[in-house]
């Protein structure tokens, strides 16, 4: 009996199959718009904290702060190199200490020219990074303290400028400035926020200090730290030494920040599954929509069916088969109209996560999800056009032509 139940059911929607598309279409598209924002939300996540694990997590970044709600950036106390020497002689257990400031600048090679980031740090800043060299070598003490023009390229520079042959010894023009090339980078390709790591050249801190940056200050430090020493130990010393450099009486708040990587990618992979959250459920109104098609449907499809629900009532078919058939309909339409948005929802995913260069990820549970939801739309928006009509009065429907 169940199985005739259904066939009567698919035989209902075969019948009214513009109607039936018409209604499937709304669920296609609720069910294909959260596949989609939650798989581009995921993939985009893993391929970033990805991204962000091969800097690793032992990494600190040392910034200035101002203090107070009012104030202006010459207003913040900055970093002396020897602040940068204080901390990598007296605290233990720290891998690599690096100064870092960067400026954009005009990179000029034989006629062509090409607007790139400038970096002023020191070799520990490679160690901090884990950046290795493709060729060439890094610098040297006499170039980091002398503040000669040696400088390090990124294989962005490398590609724009000298093509297939070696720039190591070439001499590069920066803004006014001429630099030799003594290394090059090896690639990685982009940074979280999209922007090219590659597209970088690196200078000794003291020349660029003298020639872009014009002071002495050093707006950030980078610090790599052993792998198993406790990095909150680490901070709680880093921070004790700058205060007591930086004359900060006890009660004072601290005028710098100490941020670690874990906890960046921390924040950047909650922010993420939140805004994916919200999107997701944005786009899960339109299921609603689908729904309120279906009962909207199933209401139609009562009343155009009202004799046809008499004659089979006054034969004596039960009120719980005429339910069952009326809820068949509205389950396997919200059903067919999940499946085929599952697989339009994960084939527009797929086609954004190729373009945009990340790898594909598809989450089972999100399909499942998506697939066991659209039924229960099916279910709670079908049922009581199925109750209308399972509630009928034979005499009354037969009456109705």
């Amino acid at each position: 009996m169940l199985i005739e139940t259904v066939r009567l059911a698919l035989d209902a929607i075969w019948r009214n199959l513009l109607r039936s598309f018409l209604t499937v279409l709304g669920i296609v598209i609720g069910v294909a718009s959260v596949i989609a924002l939650v798989t581009i939300g995921e993939a985009t996540t893993a391929e970033v904290s990805a991204k962000m694990s091969k800097l690793g997590t032992n990494i600190l970044f040392i910034r200035p702060d101002a203090i107070g709600p009012r104030h202006t950036d010459t207003e913040i106390k900055r970093f002396k190199i020897d602040d940068v020497n204080a901390i990598r002689d007296q605290v233990l257990g720290l891998r690599a200490v690096a100064p870092f400031d960067q400026t954009t600048a005009t990179a000029i090679f034989r006629g062509q020219n090409h607007s790139t980031t400038v970096v002023g740090t020191t070799d520990d800043y490679l160690m901090a990074q884990n950046w290795e060299l493709a060729s060439g070598r890094e610098f040297l003490l006499s170039e980091e303290r002398g503040g000669q023009t040696s400088c390090l390229v990124g294989a962005t520079i490398v590609k724009q400028f000298f093509g297939t042959f070696d720039p190591v010894r070439q001499q590069l023009r920066i803004d006014k400035i001429a630099c030799s090339v003594i290394g090059v980078l090896a690639g990685r390709g982009q940074t979280s926020s999209g922007q090219d790591e590659d597209d970088v050249v690196l200078l000794p801190i003291s020349t660029f200090q003298r020639r872009f940056g014009g002071t002495t200050e050093i707006p950030m430090m980078v610090i790599s730290i052993f792998d198993g020493i406790d990095g909150d130990s680490i901070k709680s010393k880093i921070t004790d030494l700058l205060r007591e450099r930086r004359h900060i009486t006890p009660g004072r708040a601290d005028d710098f920040s100490i941020a670690d990587m874990s906890s960046i990618t921390a924040a950047f992979t909650s922010t993420a599954i939140l805004l994916t959250g919200l999107l997701a459920s944005i786009a899960a109104v339109s299921l609603f929509v689908g729904g309120i098609g279906i009962m909207n449907m199933m209401l139609v499809s009562v009343t155009e069916r009202t004799r046809e629900i008499g004659v089979r009532l006054a034969i004596g078919a039960l009120e719980s088969q005429v339910l069952i058939q009326f809820l068949v309909e509205a389950i396997v339409l919200s059903l067919l109209g999940g499946t085929i948005g599952i697989v339009v929802g994960l084939s527009l995913a797929y086609g954004v996560v190729w373009i945009i260069g990340i790898p594909f990820v598809a989450s089972l549970s999100v399909i499942t999800g998506a697939f066991l939801f659209s039924a229960t739309i099916g279910m709670a928006f079908g049922y009581f056009p199925a109750m209308r009509a399972a509630q009928l009065d034979p005499i009354d429907a037969l009456r109705k032509e």
